[in-house]
């Protein structure tokens, strides 16, 4: 743990306020020169807007699927076990496989050139809902957050179903004898018990979307439109070489995941001091 991860942290930051932008070692200290730069970088600060999008729009998505289907099998239904692989199933591909198949069904290409949802859309009679999907200016993002919803709905899905398993019986038969209906029951008492549950599945799929790479990549490749801070910071180590571009974009990466995860870290810590 101290060399692999605070080690590495350590010299990452390190790198950052170095002199290091050619593929010539230069260990120099050059302070925080290169963080300014990048607060002036134009393609930063976009790379950061698409980020937001896809966060905001991934999150969104994966802690409402995943507990609309948490209660659909909360139920009761017939074949749990069945459903419950079904919707765990995407999990179990990574996000470059899935990446490339849904690159193919968000083909942005129109009419007799079209595949995927758009040529679904047309065989149906639904022209009208084809779209350009990741390619959109205004909200291709938020078409690309489609294939993580779809992968990681499955575990939110998982965390809320043991949140409700782990809610005794004897608690809705109490609600139930001081006459409230199923639907308050649920909000006043069931949902406040899933509070821990759901704030640990936001911390996870909110530092999954903070870190995302592989699927950007699979899906639009590295096309400026699709850009986020994990790309860019690939392309400037791997191909522009720049290792302290890269290195502060990294860090940079990191505290915007400490500010997510640390608070959690807190309150986890004095819940069980409590």
């Amino acid at each position: 743990m101290g060399i692999f991860v605070y080690g590495m942290i350590g010299w990452n930051i390190k790198v950052s306020l170095s002199n290091w932008h050619t593929v010539v070692e230069d260990n120099s200290y050059a302070g925080f020169g290169t963080y300014r730069d990048l607060m002036d970088d134009e393609r930063f600060t976009a790379a950061w807007e698409n980020l937001l999008t896809f966060t905001v729009v991934f999150i969104v998505g994966t802690m409402v699927m995943g507990l609309i289907m948490a209660l659909l099998l909360e139920k009761g239904v017939r074949a749990e076990g069945f459903f419950r692989s079904v919707y765990l199933f995407p999990m179990a591909i990574s996000f470059i496989a899935s990446g490339i198949v849904w690159r193919w069904l968000m083909n942005p290409a129109p009419g007799e050139r079209a595949s995927g949802l758009n040529v679904l859309f047309s065989k149906v009679g639904l022209d009208s809902l084809q779209n350009p999907w990741w390619q959109d200016q205004k909200w291709g993002m938020a078409a690309m957050a489609m294939p993580a919803i779809w992968q990681m709905s499955g575990y939110v899905m998982a965390l809320f179903l043991a949140g409700f398993r782990g809610i005794p019986d004897e608690l809705r038969e109490a609600a139930r004898m001081d006459g409230a209906t199923e639907g308050q029951i649920y909000r006043h008492v069931i949902f406040p018990q899933l509070r821990p549950v759901a704030l640990s599945a936001l911390i996870i799929v909110g530092h999954i979307s903070l870190k995302v790479f592989d699927l950007i990549v699979a899906v639009a490749g590295q096309q400026i439109i699709a850009d986020v801070p994990a790309v860019y910071m690939w392309q400037s180590v791997f191909e522009a070489q720049d290792y302290a571009k890269g290195a502060a974009i990294a860090t940079c990466l990191l505290l915007f995941v400490a500010v997510l995860v640390v608070p959690y870290l807190v309150y986890t810590f004095r819940q069980e001091k409590r």
